[in-house]
Formats: structure tokens, C-alpha cells, sequence
């Protein structure tokens, strides 16, 4: 264990966060930037003396439960956190599920993103973060619960699923996604969400326990998209993927071509939506 590299690396990471990164209020104008060691130690789950001892270099070697407690607290990378525990003397503990903490520099671009619908998924293809045109796409995100609100359930729960599976560029993505998610499996082997999700949708979609049980896997990419919304209609968009490697998360974004009637209906639900 490199105590002062460990006590050096903890009071950088903590200078790095704003209080309302990590859901906690400003409070006052503060003297020097980023968390106290007293929000560390909360959001951590330790006491406030041990925290200080490990900042200061002198605390005893941090078992791998405070390490995973102090990577969520500091909201570490993927690498980060792999470099937390070499620091500490430990061998990094495989992540057990996908992360659901969407980056600020992620969250600031889909507000950014006005004119296009912009989402982030997870590993198993659930909506962690929106933008309001995705929204006012999509339902009522807001009002459902996270569970309700994954793509996969939705697919294949669906009573026209059938038909969906017919046309060759919507059946294409549902076959995708199941792939996708067996990746996703493998890569979270100890994932009792992902477990459950596989266990329901196999009891309740043949189609789904069909492409499950062949055993493929597909990592999703970019694709051509037509989507329907009683509004507006049919508009069609280039499904741009974007990966968040640090969170296993994706950034997909719905890019009408410039001018296109496409491009013009979303403008038109932006404005009946007033967003």
C-alpha cells in the first residue's frame, strides 16, 4: 500500500467536485474548491476521523468495501477506480453491474442538444437521462418508473411485436439489442438486474427467448431509424450512437438530414411541446 500516492490521489479528486455533482447543496460561498473531507465521509458511508487519517497518509490499509464505497463517493472513472485499488494494494473487483451515474459533461450536452432528440442508455438498454424533444418523442419519460422505462421491456412486451419483427429495419434493432444484451451479460456475469430482465422477457416473448437462447452477440451500431408519433407522423433519422466508455453508457442522438421533412416535423413537435 503507497499511503501518501493513496492520501494524494483522495485529496485531488475531492478538490475536482462541485457539491451539486453529487446531489449535495452548495450552502455557503466556500473558501477552497471542491468537497469537504465531512462530504466525503458522508457520501461514503465512514466516519469523518477515518477519511481524515486516510487524506493525511496515516490510516490503516482501506478493506475493498471502503475502496468501492470511496469510488462511488468521488464518482471515479472505470481507470480511476482500477487505480484507487492498485494505490491501496488491492487487485481491482470486477464491477458487478452497469453503471446508472450519467457524467455532467454528458447531461450539459443532451440540455445543449435542443434541436434533435438525444437519450443515454445503460448496458441493458435502460433510459438513465433525456433531452425534452426525446421526451416529447418518446411519452412521458418522467412519469414512469426506471424499470418502465427500458427499451428492451418495451419491444418485447409489445402486442404489435410481431409486426415489428417483420419490417426489416425495426426487426433488425430488436434482434440487435437481444444480442447486445447477452454481450452485456457476459460482461456482468453477476448482474441480477440483467438476470431478471432476461428471466422475464424469456417467460413472456418467445421471439425474445428464440434469439436469446442462439447464443450470438452483437455489439449495437449506428443505423438508418423511422419512428412514428400520432403528431407528427413518420420521420426518419440517422441513429447516431456515441459511446461512454467510463460508464458502459451510450449517447444515442436522432440527426434528421438538414432541411428534410424529418428535420421540420421535430422543429414543429419542439414548438407544440414548447421546449
Amino acid at each position: 500500500m503507497n499511503r501518501d500516492e493513496l492520501a494524494d490521489f483522495l485529496r485531488t479528486r475531492r478538490a475536482r467536485l462541485q457539491p451539486g455533482e453529487v446531489g449535495l447543496p452548495a450552502g455557503e460561498r466556500r473558501r477552497t474548491p471542491g468537497l469537504r473531507r465531512e462530504e466525503v465521509a458522508q457520501l461514503a458511508g465512514m466516519s469523518v476521523d477515518y477519511y481524515i487519517r486516510l487524506e493525511q497518509g496515516r490510516g490503516p490499509r482501506p478493506s475493498r468495501q471502503i475502496l468501492n464505497a470511496l469510488a462511488r463517493a468521488l464518482m471515479l472513472t472505470t481507470d480511476e477506480r482500477n487505480h484507487l485499488f492498485h494505490l491501496a494494494g488491492e487487485t481491482p473487483a470486477p464491477v458487478s453491474g452497469p453503471r446508472r451515474d450519467v457524467p455532467a459533461g454528458i447531461l450539459n450536452m443532451l440540455a445543449a442538444l435542443q434541436d434533435v432528440p438525444a437519450y443515454v442508455l445503460d448496458a441493458k438498454y435502460e433510459i438513465l437521462a433525456w433531452n425534452p424533444l426525446a421526451g416529447a418523442l418518446m411519452g412521458n419519460l418522467d412519469s414512469l418508473a426506471p424499470r418502465d422505462r427500458n427499451m428492451i421491456r418495451w419491444m418485447f412486451s409489445s402486442s404489435d411485436l410481431r409486426e415489428h419483427l417483420s419490417d426489416e429495419e425495426r426487426g433488425r434493432f430488436a434482434r440487435a439489442s437481444v444480442l447486445d444484451l447477452r454481450a452485456a451479460a457476459g460482461r456482468y456475469p453477476d448482474n441480477q438486474c440483467i438476470r431478471d430482465l432476461v428471466a422475464e422477457m424469456t417467460a413472456c416473448s418467445p421471439e425474445f427467448a428464440a434469439l436469446w437462447t442462439a447464443h450470438d452477440v452483437e455489439i449495437r451500431r449506428d443505423q438508418r431509424k423511422r419512428l412514428f408519433h400520432p403528431v407528427i407522423g413518420q420521420i426518419e433519422v440517422d441513429c447516431q450512437v456515441l459511446d461512454i466508455p467510463d460508464r458502459d453508457q451510450r449517447l444515442v442522438v436522432y440527426a434528421p438530414v438538414p432541411g428534410s421533412r424529418s428535420h421540420e416535423a421535430l422543429r414543429e413537435l419542439r414548438l407544440l411541446s414548447e421546449i
